[in-house]
């Protein structure tokens, strides 16, 4: 219904719900202990699932990132890029945000999952409120930066369907807020 050629719509789409579902598992990862600081009760097997639920957000969000790569091009994006080739400045801000935020993601990832956890101030400050909410704020730049233009003129969605990047962006928004009313420090 949009402007990528038919061939390459399956992997342009799969790009855009493996994305959506690393947020979606990344937001739920991180936001069950926030949600239960705040009253609302929580199973605890979900609580136990948070670990690998953040893993499999994980992989998928390296997965988003490799595809991406592979189809970011003007003739496919042809919003992210000027006449000339170049990025717009949007475009490069939302990539800012998400390589920020792929690498906060990355940093979080490893220092639970190697020789790093050893080290309790590295744990402790990876895990700490202030950076967790910063990189929560690159991944939703990322979204804002990438689509924000779209979300207000429906009659531009692509099938009467609300674009993506807005979809994403709410759930990060509801993710986000949860986050910064919930999350406490951990001593």
């Amino acid at each position: 219904m949009g402007t990528v050629p038919w061939k390459d719509l399956p992997f342009f789409i799969l790009n855009k719900g493996i994305s959506l579902s690393a947020l979606i598992l990344l937001m739920f990862n991180f936001t069950f202990g926030p949600l239960k600081n705040l009253g609302i009760s929580i199973p605890n097997s979900w609580m136990r699932s948070r670990r690998i639920v953040g893993i499999i957000g994980f992989i998928f969000a390296f997965i988003h990132l490799i595809m991406s790569f592979m189809l970011f091009k003007p003739t496919i994006y042809t919003k992210f890029f000027e006449p000339d080739g170049t990025m717009t400045l949007n475009t490069g801000l939302s990539m800012l945000g998400g390589v920020l935020a792929f690498i906060f993601l990355w940093i979080y990832n490893v220092s639970f999952n190697s020789e790093f956890r050893k080290d309790k101030d590295l744990v402790r400050f990876i895990n700490n409120r202030i950076v967790l909410l910063v990189s929560f704020f690159f991944a939703g730049a990322h979204l804002f930066f990438m689509g924000y233009k779209g979300w207000m003129d429906p009659s531009g969605w692509h099938g009467g369907l609300p674009p993506i990047s807005l979809v994403g962006f709410s759930f990060f928004t509801i993710g986000f807020i949860i986050n910064l009313f919930g999350r406490k420090n951990k001593e």
